[in-house]
């Protein structure tokens, strides 16, 4: 199978399949003429990659969560937490997805731009990593609004 038809069937640029192969992300194997021979199973690893990189995983990510089906030796236990970790970082992208969808269905709603949609925009979508602080608001000026708004 050529890189064209790969490139077709993983979703994944030739360009981008090439530099896979330069960094040693995917190595399909090699035929006597010298052309790519690209198997079922680089096309799953190229289609995978190319989703993971498309929400924002890092090359390193991508090629730590390929090596979880490749590494033999490692045990089911160490995958398991790997995924594990890998889930925690997918949910989390979910929920921050969530809040700006939020966000912006509340923005159609109303119809009006504003400076209190700066706020909005600050303290739903501003990531909130420090502990117990995670439903606080970011800004003195946002903390009035939602005073006000939970009064009325």
């Amino acid at each position: 199978m050529n890189i064209g038809d790969v490139s077709e069937r993983s979703g994944v640029p030739a360009k981008t399949i090439r530099y896979y192969e330069d960094i040693g992300l995917v190595t399909p194997a090699r035929s006597k003429c010298g052309y790519r021979e690209f198997s079922q199973r680089d096309i799953y690893s190229l289609a995978f990659v190319g989703r993971a990189r498309s929400v924002g995983f890092s090359i390193e990510a991508c090629r730590t969560l390929l090596a979880l089906y490749e590494k033999r030796g490692l045990a089911i236990s160490d995958k398991r937490t790997i995924a594990s970790d890998f889930v925690a970082q997918v949910d989390q992208k979910i929920a921050e997805l969530d809040a700006l969808a939020t966000v912006l269905h509340s923005l159609m709603e109303r119809g009006q731009f504003s400076q209190q949609v700066e706020y909005m925009l600050v303290d739903d979508l501003e990531p909130r990593r420090v502990a117990g602080r995670e439903n606080q608001p970011i800004h003195a000026s946002s903390q009035k609004r939602d005073k006000i708004s939970l009064e009325n």
